[in-house]
């Protein structure tokens, strides 16, 4: 994305004299921003692939290191598949928003007046697509690996896909806390986690009241509630933590 500064042009004058008008560029809008972001994404798949991969690695290993027992991996499924989605999630965060800064990319897009809050938001919702919502779909795979019922499997892909922009809002915002430190990566997980461990409580003990028989709709929808405030709130605070980082 380049730079569109003001643009002049020489135009005659009904006295034959030449006059120059100048242009405003053009405001970068919504589209404009998604098919640069859905492009980006698309050539950097090597990048997101590795938050699946270790998501599968992390249900696939885990039966085999617990045991065959069914009333154990039962027990134990909807917190392992949990974990391993929290840590792909935060795996990935790393180069949510280091490389737009590195490549000129965010100084751009300052310099052009867009709309740091779209672009984030759209960057955002870009990679939960590519992690979070591959993620959801892959869960279902606790049916033969821990021996979950396909009610509790869907139940626990509802409770990903409604926690989920809650985890990445919160990861994203220590992403851009640490971007201007060097070694900003090891801090993310460090300033995450502790915000994100409520979220892990809440979405497991909806799986497990749906599994007892109960009623869980009232935990789903309050991390929904949250997820929708996060995603409201939460894009611009990071642009401006962005632009912030930016300055410095």
């Amino acid at each position: 994305m380049t730079d569109s500064p003001m643009q002049t042009r020489p135009i005659a004058a009904a006295d034959n004299k030449p006059r120059v008008i100048t242009t405003m560029p053009r405001a970068i809008g919504f589209m404009q921003l998604w098919r640069r972001e859905w492009q980006v994404k698309q050539q950097g798949a090597v990048q997101w692939l590795y938050p699946l991969v270790l998501f599968l690695v992390i249900i696939t290993l885990f039966p085999l290191a617990v045991g065959s027992e069914p009333a154990l991996l039962q027990r134990l499924g909807v917190s392992a598949v949990w974990i391993a989605a929290l840590l792909s999630l935060v795996m990935g965060v790393d180069g949510l928003f280091k490389p737009a800064l590195d490549n000129g990319t965010l100084a751009q897009l300052v310099v052009a007046k867009a709309s740091l809050p779209l672009w984030v938001l759209i960057r955002l919702v870009i990679h939960w697509i590519f992690s979070s919502g591959i993620v959801a779909a892959l869960s279902l795979l606790a049916v033969p690996l821990f021996q979950l019922s396909w009610f509790e499997a869907w139940i626990l892909m509802a409770s990903i896909v409604t926690g989920s922009p809650m985890l990445l809002m919160l990861s994203a915002v220590a992403s851009s806390l640490t971007l201007s430190l060097k070694n900003g990566a090891v801090l993310v997980p460090l300033i995450a986690l502790p915000m994100q461990l409520p979220v892990l409580i809440f979405a497991t003990g909806a799986v497990d009241l749906f599994a007892t028989g109960l009623n869980g709709l009232p935990i789903l929808a309050l991390l929904l509630a949250g997820s929708i405030l996060s995603v409201l709130v939460m894009p611009w605070v990071i642009a401006l933590t962005l632009k912030m980082s930016w300055l410095n």
